[in-house]
């Protein structure tokens, strides 16, 4: 099991997030739990970003929608950075 370790500064983008898009709520929460159960999971397409992004992953909420974030194999950490749109966090 992987520890989830939101920052403030993601913790107000998720607010946001789900100001904007509440009938996400339920699937973001899922994503969520699966995401620290097994960050491998098929279902989340977690990749590595490059560019500007290097040293970030990506994981799909759905085909729309993306959690950025820090992937720490190592310490069984994961810090989620952004979410949002395909634009809003690449």
């Amino acid at each position: 099991m992987f520890q989830l370790i939101f920052t403030q500064q993601f913790k107000r983008k998720e607010v946001q997030f789900i100001k904007r898009h509440p009938e996400l709520r339920q699937l973001y929460a899922k994503t969520l739990q699966l995401l620290a159960a097994n960050p491998n999971h098929p279902s989340l397409r977690l990749h590595r970003l490059r560019g500007k992004h290097e040293g970030l992953h990506s994981v799909s909420i759905n085909l729309s929608y993306r959690i950025t974030l820090e992937l720490l194999i190592q310490d069984e950490q994961i810090i989620p950075v952004n979410v949002g749109d395909h634009d809003t966090v690449y």
